[in-house]
């Protein structure tokens, strides 16, 4: 651009069983509004608890993918903010969401269900209690689950410097289920872009530690901008005067703000981070729906290291992050200042990042996934 699985042990409910070789195509059975956990007639059920943003949705597509594959007669339900329906639905794995919410990444309590316990239900939102009882409450047949003796469930050990699509991925080996970090990619929604091939700037994150100064994202639109790039600048729920005072500072009309007040549609969101040039972004959700789509971009870092949430090493993605030491969480990643590993990239980095990226591959149309499929994987040349 210019300018290994270790042989399972009985989980808690039930005992390990080999995931089913039954895999078959077909189209998307999209989540559905907001429901509960209804059964669907005739389908034994499965729950997983991920009730969390969209990036960590998006890091949970793997394990997801493959809890599809292992139960392809299971209505898969998705317990996770009602928001977060259109994104699981991309997926092509998840059936319906249970709308489940807390406030800021605490776990919620209950879940609401009726009927039959869950034939399976899967922890994929932490490793210890909070996250492990409401899904025992509902008394499931079997609970996947990282290890927690106290509660008896004998599931493999958490390990703290793991990256989050492999962590999912492990636990679900320990279980008998494959799972491939790689399968993390999403088809790109077939609406338009409002921007088709311009620069997307997101200056925004859910914590200052985390947002690099509006000033030097303000400086990279006025040189991407000088360069003759179109350049456009995304803000989520509560960021539009942030989005709008890096628009001025870069020298840009008001209409190149996109979204605001509330988040906007992922549909949306999707089609234009899906047809940009290139993404500019911190360690948020953003970063990781450029990932899941291909699209270029380059991921600024401060408390946290890539290796635990940044994207697949290779051309595509450029993390930029400058730790004193090895460190894989050197920081406060809800900090109320921004973390100073990230304040250590400067302005010049990032253009010369952005400069260093290939040109976007030409997007296929979008294509069913079937539930039951693994389809739209990342290349395999690309290592977690």
């Amino acid at each position: 651009m210019d300018c290994r699985p270790t042989p399972p042990s009985p989980p808690v409910g039930g005992r390990p069983t080999s995931p089913s070789p039954r895999m078959s195509g077909g189209a998307v059975t999209p989540a559905s509004p907001p429901m509960g956990g209804r059964p669907a007639a005739g389908r034994p059920r499965l729950l997983v608890l991920r009730a969390l943003g969209l990036g960590d949705l998006l890091t949970a597509v793997p394990a997801l993918r493959a809890l599809r594959r292992a139960h392809p007669d299971h209505e898969l339900l998705l317990a996770a903010p009602a928001r977060q329906a259109p994104a699981a639905a991309a997926t092509g794995a998840v059936d319906r969401v249970i709308p489940v919410s807390a406030p800021g990444r605490a776990v919620p309590g209950r879940i609401d269900w009726s009927g039959p316990p869950p034939d399976v239900a899967v922890d994929l939102h932490g490793n210890g209690p909070a996250s492990h009882r409401p899904l025992s409450r509902l008394r499931p047949a079997r609970l996947l689950a990282y290890a927690h003796p106290p509660a008896r469930i004998a599931g493999p050990a958490w390990r703290e410097d793991e990256h989050e699509r492999i962590r999912w991925c492990r636990l679900l080996s320990w279980y008998g289920i494959p799972a491939d970090p790689h399968d993390l990619r999403i088809p790109a929604p077939e609406r338009p872009s409002p921007a088709p091939g311009a620069v997307v700037l997101h200056p925004g994150a859910d914590a200052a530690a985390r947002r690099w100064p509006a000033a030097r994202f303000g400086a990279v639109g006025a040189a991407l901008r000088a360069a003759g790039h179109r350049v456009v600048v995304t803000a989520g729920a509560g960021e539009a005067a942030l989005a709008h005072d890096v628009a001025r500072r870069a020298g840009l009309p008001g209409d190149a703000v996109l979204g605001g007040d509330t988040d906007p549609p992922f549909t949306a969101l999707a089609a234009l981070v899906a047809r940009a040039r290139a993404v500019v972004v911190g360690d948020t959700g953003l970063a990781h729906l450029a990932t899941a789509l291909g699209t270029p971009s380059v991921v600024l870092f401060g408390p946290v290291a890539p290796r635990l949430w940044g994207p697949p090493p290779g051309a595509l993605h450029r993390a930029l992050w400058h730790p004193d030491d090895d460190s894989a969480r050197p920081g406060d990643a809800h900090g109320a200042a921004p973390d100073e590993r990230l304040l250590r990239i400067t302005v010049t980095e990032v253009l010369q990042a952005l400069h260093r990226l290939p040109e976007p591959s030409p997007r296929p149309r979008a294509t069913a996934v079937g539930p039951r499929s693994g389809a739209h994987r990342a290349p395999r040349g690309q290592p977690t």
